[in-house]
């Protein structure tokens, strides 16, 4: 069903709803924030965790995630950034409850008419039907087999996973399909399903990469407040590794002055558990994810504010997204070579390779042939 709509707001409340971070245990965004879409006033509401005049007095539990149900038409999307490795990507959610503060898919849940501040980590949207349009999608005779990755704007492990199950549905038709494809995630649950991963990693139809950020706890929980520790994701690049499966690591993304200085440390650490790949991303803050993380700055590194935003306005330049086919994923300027650099040189030291996993595409069947070949075994 499509999203509920919002209730007017008189326009003296236009101004983004403002929540106390210790209102908030545990989700990334203190600001439900207006976008760029919208056309009308909004009331200023809580989702049942109270008003700004009770927040002021009271103590109140943290917002609950609420799930909206969706039957989605499509459930491939094509890709044409050069920047960008793949050719296809599935997401069977939108919006996501892990929280992450610089996450750039915050401004995708504007075009549903809802907040990229709170809504996008309490509104999650599931395409329950996910693996039912992935298997039309495979039959159909125009489709060919291309570079796919799972879970490329929202974590598809993310904690609402382990009660819908619907990536593993969508593992499911890969697997059923011989279909390869990789994942990224920052949440331990794809450990869950390796029975499916693992033996397609042995004929070379997939590959997972752990997104790990910092190896500083205290760090973690600020800017990643629902995912999984450093040391959580660690023993899946172990767990994954030991079974077979060829992982990577993402240093992504890598904030100046905050996570930039541990990038090495996370690249070795991360090689020592088993990853045979690496990549990072330097911080992207497009739309409204700028001012959501200009607030997390002064909230929680206020005297490292100025420094952080002036070295992005270096690499992004001047401006505090660059969102440019070959600059956006790079940067450009003197320090995204220095990172480039620190990169290139700390990989070979590691002996982690830059450029991603080869799978195999030659292998895949469509449906029908798939469950035809499985009758014979």
């Amino acid at each position: 069903m499509p999203p509920k709509p919002h209730s007017p707001r008189p326009p003296e409340q236009a101004a983004p709803l403002y929540i106390r971070p210790e209102a908030l245990k545990g989700r990334g965004s203190a600001w439900a924030i207006a976008h760029r879409f919208e056309t009308d006033q909004r009331e200023q509401h809580d989702d049942g965790w109270g008003s700004l005049d009770q927040l002021a007095t009271e103590d109140h539990s943290p917002p609950r995630t609420e799930i909206i149900e969706e039957q989605t038409g499509r459930i491939l999307s094509s890709n044409q950034s050069p920047d960008i490795s793949f050719d296809l990507s599935i997401n069977p959610y939108r919006g996501c409850e892990h929280g992450c503060i610089y996450c750039f898919a915050r401004p995708t849940h504007a075009y549903l008419d809802m907040s990229p501040g709170l809504d996008f980590e309490t509104r999650i949207v599931a395409k329950l039907n996910a693996a039912e349009r992935l298997r039309a999608s495979f039959a159909s005779r125009a489709y060919q087999p291309r570079a796919l990755c799972l879970g490329t704007a929202t974590d598809a492990y993310q904690p609402i996973e382990r009660k819908l199950m619907l990536t593993r549905g969508i593992i499911e038709v890969l697997s059923d399909c011989h279909h390869p494809f990789s994942l990224v995630t920052k949440s331990s649950g794809v450990e869950r399903d390796l029975d499916l991963i693992a033996p397609m990693a042995a004929r070379r139809l997939a590959a997972v990469y752990v997104s790990i950020t910092t190896l500083d706890p205290d760090l973690a929980r600020r800017l990643e407040p629902r995912a999984a520790s450093p040391q959580r994701r660690l023993r899946t690049l172990k767990t994954l590794a030991d079974a077979g499966v060829p992982v990577g690591v993402s240093v992504s993304p890598l904030i100046p002055f905050v996570n930039e200085p541990e990038l090495e440390r996370i690249l070795e650490a991360a090689a020592e558990a088993g990853a045979r790949s690496a990549f990072s991303i330097p911080l992207r803050l497009p739309w409204e994810v700028s001012p959501l993380f200009k607030d997390w700055l002064q909230q929680h590194a206020p005297d490292k504010a100025e420094r952080v935003m002036a070295r992005l306005h270096d690499l992004r330049g001047g401006r505090d997204n660059d969102p440019r086919f070959g600059s956006r994923m790079r940067g450009e300027g003197l320090w995204a070579e220095l990172l480039s650099q620190r990169m290139r040189k700390a990989c070979a030291r590691f002996g982690l390779n830059r450029q991603r996993v080869e799978l195999d595409l030659s292998q895949f069947r469509r449906p029908s042939a798939a469950a035809e070949q499985g009758e014979l075994f």
